[in-house]
């Protein structure tokens, strides 16, 4: 299965979307609150129709960038917020992509990778944070498929596959998912030093 461009945006034209809950999911907006730096970069790989990148701009954070495969989920994030930067928005490969981020925030992105590029994942998101960075956000506790994605995981092969990297990476089980989501998602919280 090739995971490109068009397997995406089919997905999106299909609307096999299973991923996007249609808003910003709890425990990422309950993050959101307590951060106070509206200067933060912030990158959000993978971002789909970007609720988060929307719930961010509004709340005036003006560095906030998404970059996906596909080119529909941002058309759909512009007719929401007009106003969001379009420079922001970066049709392409996550692992090209150059930079440095105060905060990547993780949403169904690594899921949909397929399970060969996590530990490329793990050294892109090391090489994308700025020292002290953080990456933060949500991953499946959950074996999900081994065929497509979503791809699960669970706390052991996550603790594995960022450690060599982020040796104090956090996981917790997450106490505000969305009832379909409860007891399968873990909070990651990972700093580069």
């Amino acid at each position: 299965m090739r995971l490109d461009q068009e397997f995406w945006e089919g997905r999106y034209s299909d609307r096999e979307t299973g991923w996007d809950i249609g808003r910003i999911s709890d425990p990422l907006k309950a993050y959101f609150d307590q951060l106070t730096d509206r200067d933060l970069r912030i990158l959000i790989p993978g971002g789909g129709r970007s609720y988060e990148a929307e719930y961010l701009h509004r709340a005036g954070f003006g560095k906030v960038t998404v970059i996906d495969l596909a080119p529909s989920p941002f058309r759909d994030l512009l007719e929401r917020c007009p106003d969001f930067p379009q420079d922001h928005l970066v049709q392409g490969d996550f692992f090209a992509l150059e930079g440095a981020f105060d905060r990547i925030i993780e949403q169904t992105f690594f899921c949909a990778l397929d399970p060969r590029l996590r530990e490329r994942y793990v050294e892109k998101m090391h090489d994308l944070l700025a020292p002290g960075g953080r990456l933060v956000g949500v991953l499946f506790d959950d074996p999900l498929n081994t065929d497509r994605p979503p791809f699960g995981g669970d706390r052991d092969e996550y603790i594995r596959s960022f450690h060599p990297h982020f040796p104090d990476v956090r996981l917790e089980r997450c106490y505000n998912s969305i009832p379909p989501r409860a007891g399968r998602e873990l909070w990651i919280e990972a700093v580069k030093s």
